[in-house]
């Protein structure tokens, strides 16, 4: 119904965010349920920043052509749909915490969920503004 109009994109948007923050929210807790095993290495999500850059890319000059004169060339201008985002599952094999080698910093992953609840329910609430200016024109 409003698909093609910023209304719907930003409706999309918001419904892909807070599946992500679901999906991270269950990684954390994978995190915190693992904090004592030995060998246990966190796991993090990543979205937003390549949520941004495919935006980005809507809006970026195509007024640079680069000459691909074999199909491995990447294109300068490459034009990325948001839809396509996916969140990435990243391993942190950086960081050692514990001597069992185990990276899970429980005051770490309690931080992260409380950023992931909030973030939540700022979409949430974001949402819920965004139908109640469309209930408030219909009437």
């Amino acid at each position: 119904m409003f698909t093609n109009n910023t209304f719907g994109k930003t409706v999309d948007i918001m419904q892909r965010t807070m599946d992500v923050s679901l999906t991270r929210r269950e990684v954390i807790a994978n995190n915190i349920a693992n904090a004592e095993t030995p060998n246990f290495k966190r796991t993090d999500v990543n979205f937003e920043a390549s949520l941004a850059r495919a935006l980005a890319s809507e809006n970026a000059p195509k007024n640079l052509e680069a000459k691909m004169s074999s199909s491995r060339h990447i294109p300068f201008n490459r034009q990325v749909d948001y839809k396509s985002v996916q969140p990435r599952f990243v391993l942190d094999y950086l960081t050692q915490t514990k001597n069992n080698g185990n990276n899970v910093d429980i005051e770490q992953e309690t931080m992260a969920s409380t950023q992931n609840q909030m973030m939540y329910e700022l979409m949430t609430t974001s949402m819920s503004s965004q139908f109640s200016r469309i209930n408030m024109v219909l009437r």
